[in-house]
């Protein structure tokens, strides 16, 4: 799942041509509040580069919290291909990211998953 505190209602094009590119499905995406998640998410990755020191919501019972700062390309200014490379960019870094979430083993999940979840956000 993915929300955010203060969507804009729309999905930027660039991360949506992005996506594209890279094979990956986009139907149904859409730009949306945390307050629309209909389940209490167990884990809450922040990764915005401003998200750190955003107010989070208060979910019900423990959540896990890790925060893996990326620069947002959508406030990227320049030329076509500068913006282009700022979603590049990111989309690298939260796929290394999340790749070596998944290569987790059963161990490192069992024994300290918050130590890793803030190890893996230092991945750049």
């Amino acid at each position: 799942m993915s929300a955010g505190s203060k969507p804009t209602g729309t999905v930027h094009p660039g991360s949506l041509a992005l996506l594209a590119r890279e094979g990956i499905a986009t139907d149904g995406y859409h730009s949306k509040s945390w307050d629309a998640l209909t389940v209490t998410p167990d884990v809450v990755i922040t990764v915005c580069s401003n998200a750190a020191g955003e107010v989070c919501p208060a979910y019900l019972g423990p959540v896990m919290r890790t925060h893996w700062g990326v620069e947002d390309p959508a406030h990227v200014t320049g030329t076509g291909a500068e913006i282009d490379a700022a979603f590049v960019k990111a989309y690298g870094i939260l796929r290394t990211r999340i790749e070596a979430f998944f290569a987790l083993t059963d161990e490192q999940r069992q024994v300290n998953l918050q130590a890793e979840l803030d190890r893996i956000g230092e991945i750049a």
